[in-house]
């Protein structure tokens, strides 16, 4: 395999997508995503925590007062990859945020994601 087919064939396999869970260990109150790139997502959760730039600032405070250690990054679900050329995970990524984040808030688990809006 020469390096234009080893290129190729990352480019063409799938990546992980699903929801994330960004949890502190001290307090117990999460932040929870989705993301069609999940060690894209991790990985950007984790570089912007520690420059300082996080978008969620009670989640920044949190991770500058207790550190690194505090913090565990997880997996929660993942789909399935599909075989349909041009399928788009946004909408079912959207319907599987929903469900976790209706799950946790019913366990009456603290949340850095602001409550949903009523309508």
């Amino acid at each position: 395999m020469d390096r234009k087919d080893i290129i190729k064939k990352y480019k063409e396999t799938p990546l992980p997508a699903g929801v994330y869970r960004v949890r502190n260990t001290v307090n117990g109150r999460s932040l929870v995503g989705a993301s069609p790139n999940l060690p894209g997502i991790l990985n950007r959760q984790r570089f912007q925590l520690a420059r300082g730039s996080h978008p969620d600032i009670a989640l920044q405070k949190d991770w500058n007062e207790l550190g690194p250690g505090a913090f565990t990054f997880e997996i929660l679900d993942q789909l399935e990859p599909s075989s349909e050329p041009g399928y788009e995970p946004a909408e079912d990524l959207r319907v599987l945020l929903q469900m976790w984040l209706e799950k946790i808030r019913a366990s009456g688990e603290q949340m850095y994601n602001k409550p949903p809006k009523d309508v």
